[in-house]
């Protein structure tokens, strides 16, 4: 195919997360163009395309994915639409890139195995694309932190707006599926394994019914573990660190890394305890969601392969809906 080719994106919604981040991203993309979004409300999808310059609105889903100047389809809809839009769009003849987490739980997930098999379908985990977790899993491979044995996780935010999606149940609410997904899926990226049980101590919202404080153990095995606390109802701190036998590493800003500045990487051998001599690398500026935008562009192009699919999503709310047996057992549970 000739390099100046793109994809040609639609966008299904106008949820703010494409509209603030995944849209503008996407529109930085070297092979990528938003060329129509979509609402149930055509005001709204016309108000959107205005604002962010899109020459299209559809006034339905439907008419979105029977557009035909239209090759991939990004799905910001709340949980419980990722799967039944994604097979729509994919079966309609659309590569898709869904949001996180992409299913309620891994029987809903499956479901995907429905969309054609020469349709791409990703699940928006951007951070496996940004250079700083490249670079960590670069360094955990080089052997510098010696064998890695664990990998220690913080994610949190406040939000108790009864109105706002991530407190209403139903529809797939609560932190462990918001947020407690990007611990999992940095520790597999990082480990390059998946964990064999977990176990989880979590605490719900009495009016609400979501979890609102999660601290959960994976077991990778051979002594190697994640741990992570996630909550939608704490201050706003995120951390990831990875310990090793010789040193460990922390990835400082990891899961909302800033399009427009700098991040960086500590790596400290634990001498002084302090952390005061640690190697602090500094990656440039970086948008992840344009990075993953123009990974998904040129696998549908056919210019390199992308390294998740359907069975990976799968794999990721099959984890996810062992954090939720655990909690009602009270015990580990298989993944």
């Amino acid at each position: 195919m000739s390099t100046d080719k793109k994809v040609r994106w639609g966008i299904l919604s106008t949820a703010n997360i494409g509209m603030e981040k995944v849209i503008p991203g996407i529109m930085k993309s070297p092979h990528s163009e938003v060329v129509a979004i979509a609402s149930r409300d055509l005001g709204r999808a016309q108000a959107a395309a205005q604002k962010l310059g899109i020459p299209r609105a559809h006034g339905s889903y439907e008419a979105l994915f029977a557009d035909p100047e239209i090759d991939a389809i990004y799905n910001p809809l709340p949980n419980h639409l990722h799967v039944p839009m994604t097979v729509a769009a994919a079966k309609a003849g659309k590569h898709v890139l869904c949001e996180k987490p992409i299913a309620l739980n891994a029987k809903d997930a499956e479901a995907l195995r429905e969309c054609p098999p020469d349709r791409l379908v990703l699940e928006a985990f951007m951070v496996r694309f940004h250079p700083q977790w490249l670079r960590a899993r670069e360094i955990v491979r080089s052997g510098e932190l010696g064998e890695v044995r664990v990998v220690r996780a913080m994610f949190s935010y406040f939000n108790d707006d009864p109105n706002n999606v991530r407190n209403i149940a139903d529809i797939g609410g609560g932190g462990i599926l918001d947020i407690g997904c990007y611990p999992i899926v940095g520790a597999r990226f990082l480990f390059e394994d998946e964990p064999k049980r977990v176990v989880s101590m979590v605490e719900r919202d009495p009016k609400f019914k979501t979890d609102i404080l999660a601290t959960i153990i994976a077991d990778f095995g051979g002594g190697r573990r994640l741990d992570f606390t996630c909550s939608t109802q704490l201050v706003g701190q995120q951390k990831v660190e990875v310990l090793g036998t010789k040193g460990r590493l922390e990835i400082l800003i990891p899961f909302n890394a800033p399009a427009d500045s700098r991040t960086a990487i500590l790596v400290d051998t634990g001498a002084p305890f302090d952390g005061s001599l640690a190697r602090r690398e500094i990656l440039p500026a970086c948008d992840q969601y344009t990075e993953q935008a123009e990974a998904f562009a040129l696998a549908v192009l056919g210019r390199q392969s992308l390294p998740y699919g359907i069975e990976d999503a799968i794999q990721n709310m099959r984890i996810l809906d062992a954090v939720v047996a655990s909690e009602k057992t009270g015990g580990w549970a298989s993944v």
